[in-house]
């Protein structure tokens, strides 16, 4: 955490909101920073999202007036009430500040709002993604599926699962 990180995490509030146009080059500079994906598959993946074609969630946190977190989440074909977080990303400026966990917080709310049963989420099974599967946890996941192999030889794929 860089030096004054703490004392800025007390004193400011985040707001989470839906993403609008103005915010999408932010959330490619976060979502390559933070190896997610590449800013130039952005535009594509939220296509959908901006002509309202789909019903993908993309949301975003802001500080201070500054987007420090996007989340996208759609539903599960073929399901009733199931829906998978593809991403959530933190500014790594950010991370350690419960930025996440309000983001999950978040999603939760509002797919409940809207009468839906399931929230999963996939992640990587190598050490590097260690933290991120205590994350999981912590936000109150079960770790439901592995599958093997399934990103590159000895990426796991690793399944959470919640009901909301």
């Amino acid at each position: 955490m860089r030096p004054n990180a703490r004392n800025e995490a007390l004193t400011t509030q985040t707001t989470i909101r839906p993403a609008q146009i103005d915010d999408y080059a932010t959330i490619g500079t976060i979502a390559e920073t933070t190896n997610l994906f590449p800013a130039s598959a952005l535009d594509d993946m939220i296509s959908g999202y901006k002509n309202k074609a789909v019903k993908d969630i993309w949301f975003v946190a802001e500080r201070s007036g500054l987007v420090v977190s996007f989340g996208f989440c759609e539903p599960e074909r073929a399901t009733d009430g199931t829906w998978n977080l593809l991403a959530i990303g933190v500014d790594p400026n950010r991370q350690g500040q419960g930025i996440g966990a309000k983001m999950m917080a978040y999603i939760e709310r509002e797919l409940r709002g809207q009468d839906q049963r399931i929230l999963l989420v996939e992640t990587m099974g190598t050490d590097e993604f260690a933290l991120t599967r205590s994350f999981y946890k912590k936000c109150g996941y079960t770790e439901e599926a592995c599958i093997r192999e399934f990103y590159e030889p000895g990426g796991d794929k690793i399944v959470f699962w919640k009901q909301l």
